[in-house]
């Protein structure tokens, strides 16, 4: 049986990728055809679970592994090559930078560099047809018995993945334009949830969609905080006006990272466990909290500077 187009369209983009295994032309694949079982068996919600991680473990044996990082480790140190996360990570957007990864108008090709994205791998944004995005019924939202609401909020973004996507996923997935992608952005974050650009090896090692993602029901998070340093921090740290904070705890609620304590009444933000995502920012009626910048925390993922940062380096 001959191929889809969709299907054919990823093989090629493999074929035109540098440094691209079979094995991850394979995994691509299965990735994009069976997503919901994919990461339904990742975050353990699915009745082979048990089965897959045996077989994961067995694998992995001989493959080179390096001892997990926490949130706390500052995020611009380079990953050692063979950790899970190198090939599969997140970097946290706040809402004004995934608004421009949404309304790109022309396909760019960016390396992003280390003090962006710490990972040895998986670092590109090559945006060919930026303006085809398909939103998604979030596989990790699906996996639950009781799920966030709504499911359609991952999105994906350019070829050959939103094309895929839609063909082969016609009942759950459909076709919008940037507007709409914006609108279901700002929807997500007036819910309190936090926009990821998420970043694959077996995605052509490049950047292919945006979550926004809760706590409760993203498997990225859930890894995150057994240990397995999956998302990188924005690069900003929330910085707190206590001339206006009157202690409500609203953003303490919202925070999706568990960063906000209060000690005697006073509003302390945990550094260690905090990602720059901005919510909290968002949340606070009294404009308490603005986010600013921390070198200590990375570069954010700013598309306008790694484009002119790359016109300059190839002038």
């Amino acid at each position: 049986m001959k191929p889809r187009a969709s299907t054919r369209a990823f093989f090629a983009a493999w074929q035109a990728t540098a440094g691209r295994s079979l094995f991850d032309l394979l995994h691509g694949y299965v990735y994009l055809r069976w997503p919901y079982f994919y990461i339904a068996n990742a975050v353990g919600r699915h009745p082979l679970s048990r089965v897959m991680s045996s077989v994961y473990t067995v694998a992995t044996k001989f493959v080179p592994r390096r001892t997990p990082r926490t949130a706390a480790t500052p995020p611009a140190t380079t990953a050692e090559p063979g950790s899970f996360a190198d090939g599969y990570h997140g970097k946290v957007v706040p809402l004004a930078a995934g608004r421009k990864l949404l309304t790109l108008k022309c396909d760019l090709s960016v390396r992003v560099p280390e003090h962006v994205l710490p990972f040895t791998t998986a670092r590109d944004i090559v945006l060919r047809h930026p303006d085809h995005i398909a939103v998604l019924q979030c596989p990790c939202r699906t996996a639950r018995a009781n799920p966030c609401r709504p499911l359609d909020v991952c999105l994906i973004v350019g070829e050959p993945f939103a094309g895929f996507v839609l063909e082969h996923h016609a009942k759950k997935a459909r076709r919008i334009d940037a507007a709409e992608a914006v609108a279901i952005l700002e929807a997500e974050d007036q819910r309190g949830h936090v926009h990821h650009a998420f970043f694959k090896d077996a995605m052509l090692g490049r950047f292919y969609a945006i979550c926004n993602c809760c706590r409760c029901c993203c498997g990225a998070m859930q890894a995150h905080r057994h240990g397995i340093p999956m998302l990188a921090s924005s690069g900003y740290l929330p910085e707190v006006d206590y001339s206006r904070c009157i202690a409500c705890g609203t953003c303490a609620k919202f925070c999706q990272f568990d960063a906000i304590d209060y000690v005697d009444g006073r509003k302390v933000i945990n550094v260690e466990r905090c990602l720059g995502c901005g919510v909290c920012v968002a949340k606070c009626t009294h404009s308490a909290i603005a986010l600013r910048r921390d070198p200590a925390r990375g570069t954010p993922l700013e598309i306008e500077q790694l484009v002119e940062t790359a016109a300059r380096s190839s002038s």
